[in-house]
């Protein structure tokens, strides 16, 4: 997964990604530089099991899941192209600059674009940003770690 080119279906993904249904959020890669640029794609339905509760007479994908995707390409970006990505993992410290700007509901399609604003050895800042359709629907500034898993 490191590389511009044809989509990167789901198979690839759960071979990067440590997240399991239903919390994975990444249907497919769509395009990567392999090193800082990266386009996801969550096809968003009303099977989800958050729009049980949130909310049942008119379902919104929440926000924090919404970060937590973009984040998740954040970390298809981080460990797609690593020899090693099965010995790390990449914990997120924070979050800043993070808004919601368009509601985003079942049958929408969510295109997320996460790009490294910076690296220092194993810190990294990352800016993320959902849209749908045209509409950017959240963005935030995402900072992680990539860290050893033992």
């Amino acid at each position: 997964m490191n590389s511009r080119g044809p989509a990167r279906d789901i198979q690839e993904i759960l071979k990067v990604l440590p997240q399991r249904y239903p919390f994975l959020l990444v249907d497919r890669i769509l395009e990567t530089d392999g090193t800082t640029y990266m386009v996801g794609l969550k096809n968003v339905t009303i099977n989800e099991p958050f729009f049980q509760g949130h909310f049942p007479e008119h379902p919104v994908m929440p926000g924090v899941l919404l970060v937590e995707a973009l984040a998740q390409v954040g970390v298809a970006l981080l460990l797609g192209g690593r020899p090693d990505r099965e010995s790390r993992l990449v914990y997120f410290s924070g979050i800043d600059k993070c808004r919601f700007r368009h509601p985003v509901v079942p049958g929408d399609q969510l295109r997320m674009e996460v790009k490294v604003l910076k690296q220092r050895d194993r810190y990294y800042r990352m800016k993320g940003q959902a849209y749908v359709g045209g509409d950017l629907a959240v963005e935030a500034e995402l900072s992680c770690s990539l860290v050893d898993r033992t």
